[in-house]
């Protein structure tokens, strides 16, 4: 039978890509990291690890125990918290996981409510975009994702997932002067963000006939305002972007018909654990 400290200590080792280092996450010596590593092995009958000079690689067997175990401590740290919670939010610790825009401008007004009405509760925050912040709740890494989806291009949800609309954060074109249109950047330069944020400009900029000219690429909101306000270019930016950071030099139309959902997610059958329950509550309260 697979022991949970072993699997902990190679889902470690696999994070990590080296023993000394999972070591110090875990608070062990590197001899116990290695003694475990080689009681799982016997356990499975599997090579999981091979040694590389000074350092070491997993297995093809290895990588796919790997991938499991981090569920499955994932998924026990999980329930360690939910039966805490359950017993009232005096204790209680949440994990979430949002993108800049939101985790700068929603997630504050929620964690100051929380610590209000819940000064036990702790929550822990993680700056994730939405297709890692999913894969992380699926794998029990974190206990609830706060994420955007474009209408045009939803993400691929897998069962499981227990999505809350919380609101829909409108975009903008961001450019040097007032009241531009998209029509009238038809030959100047864009400033793309992340993929999923490039397709939606690609996007918009078609449905007025052209594809943009992407001249720069950067995913920090401090740094697109500052090059669109350099004359490098313009640039979409969703609401929240804008109110979390807006550069004196830049200007903001909003672009009828576009705008982004965004949702709070869950994973696992419902009812959510009361410390969950009360940040979805808290969130949903933070974006009326």
């Amino acid at each position: 039978m697979l022991n949970l400290i072993h699997l902990k200590v190679l889902a470690a080792v696999a994070r990590h890509g080296s023993v000394t280092e999972a070591a110090k996450e875990l608070h062990y010596s590197q001899s116990s990291v290695s003694h475990h590593l080689a009681r799982l092995e016997a356990d499975t009958g599997a090579k999981l690890i091979q040694r590389v000079g000074r350092g070491i690689r997993l297995t093809a067997e290895g990588r796919l125990l790997a991938v499991r175990a981090a569920e499955i401590v994932g998924r026990v740290d999980a329930a360690a918290n939910e039966l805490a919670a359950q017993v009232g939010l005096e204790a209680g610790r949440v994990r979430l996981a949002a993108n800049a825009s939101a985790l700068s401008t929603i997630v504050p007004k929620a964690a100051v409510a929380l610590d209000q009405a819940h000064p036990g509760l702790e929550l822990i925050l993680i700056d994730s975009h939405p297709v890692e912040s999913l894969q992380m709740l699926r794998h029990g890494e974190i206990d609830l994702a706060l994420i955007f989806q474009h209408a045009d291009a939803p993400l691929e949800e897998e069962e499981g997932f227990r999505l809350v609309h919380l609101c829909d954060d409108r975009i903008y074109l961001v450019s040097r002067r007032p009241g531009d249109s998209i029509a009238d950047h038809r030959h100047s330069a864009w400033i793309g963000g992340c993929l999923r944020c490039r397709n939606e400009l690609v996007n918009v900029c078609g449905k007025e006939g052209f594809t943009p000219r992407i001249a720069s690429l950067s995913d920090d909101i401090v740094v697109v305002q500052a090059l669109v306000a350099a004359g490098r270019g313009v640039t979409t930016l969703p609401g929240l972007a804008l109110q979390a950071h807006r550069h004196p030099g830049v200007h903001a139309t909003e672009l009828t018909g576009f705008s982004r959902q965004i949702h709070a997610v869950t994973y696992g059958d419902p009812p959510d654990p009361p410390a969950i329950a009360a940040v979805l509550k808290a969130l949903a309260e933070a974006t009326r």
